[in-house]
């Protein structure tokens, strides 16, 4: 652990606009499988990092550039699909379908979250990133957003507005990536209302959509940290935007 850690910048870009932090969230996301033992997982795939449907929410240490944590949102429509039909589609076929549905008002999903071990009990990964993944969902037009949560995860998860999706797996459960590990399937399916959330975890989210570049004071169980937040997608990197009227019908 990293007790001097102070402050840290928290920044989105699309992947294949950024190559050397998309590099370096990769890096830093498989040295968090490995230590876990884990190597057969679909979101570790780098296929995404040429592609202009994955967009990366980096953490990194303000003062040396260190890179701390991260989070992907991959879209739905690209030459890949969301890693999750692939991670579940031969336990579950009917997640293909699922996602066929979603698709027609534009879904994503939320994946590939990580933090490294120093930093743990900062709250890093465990929910200012997957606050952060949320907030940003309404500048990419998304109807629905899925995420295939840990066990570590889920209940942050339903926090900020995810649910279960009991119609897949065992009650939305599936024993993945190994078979003594659990991952539940999620969706959002109202980004605009996020109804599900809790009402603090709503109003930090709608507060970062209002203000997309602020600094904040996080507080963790292991102390307070200076988060300097940069969540706006620049307009030239949003693509294949949908209709307004459009988007507004999907949630």
């Amino acid at each position: 652990m990293d007790n001097n850690l102070k402050r840290v910048n928290v920044k989105v870009f699309r992947a294949d606009k950024n190559r050397e932090d998309c590099q370096r969230y990769v890096e830093g996301h498989h040295k968090v499988l490995e230590s876990y033992g884990v190597t057969q997982v679909t979101s570790a795939n780098v296929d995404w990092m040429n592609e202009p449907y994955s967009y990366i929410i980096f953490v990194e240490n303000a003062d040396d550039g260190r890179a701390l944590g991260g989070g992907r949102i991959q879209l739905d429509g690209g030459s890949l699909p969301i890693p999750v039909v692939p991670a579940i589609g031969k336990l579950d076929p009917r997640i293909k379908h699922f996602v066929k549905e979603k698709a027609i008002y534009r879904t994503g999903e939320y994946c590939g979250l990580w933090n490294s071990r120093e930093v743990a009990g900062y709250g890093i990964g465990s929910i200012f990133l997957m606050r952060a993944g949320v907030a940003i969902i309404d500048q990419l037009r998304l109807g629905s957003l899925f995420a295939f949560a840990s066990q570590a995860t889920c209940n942050n998860s339903l926090r900020i507005g995810f649910h279960i999706v009991r119609t897949l797996g065992i009650n939305g459960i599936f024993y993945y990536p190994k078979e003594d590990l659990i991952a539940t399937a999620l969706i959002i399916d109202d980004p605009l209302q996020l109804l599900g959330a809790e009402e603090d975890e709503r109003k930090r989210i709608f507060d970062f959509r209002k203000n997309p570049i602020k600094k904040v004071i996080e507080k963790g169980p292991r102390g307070e940290i200076e988060a300097n937040y940069n969540l706006q997608i620049p307009a030239e990197d949003i693509i294949n935007k949908l209709p307004p009227e459009l988007y507004q019908m999907s949630v």
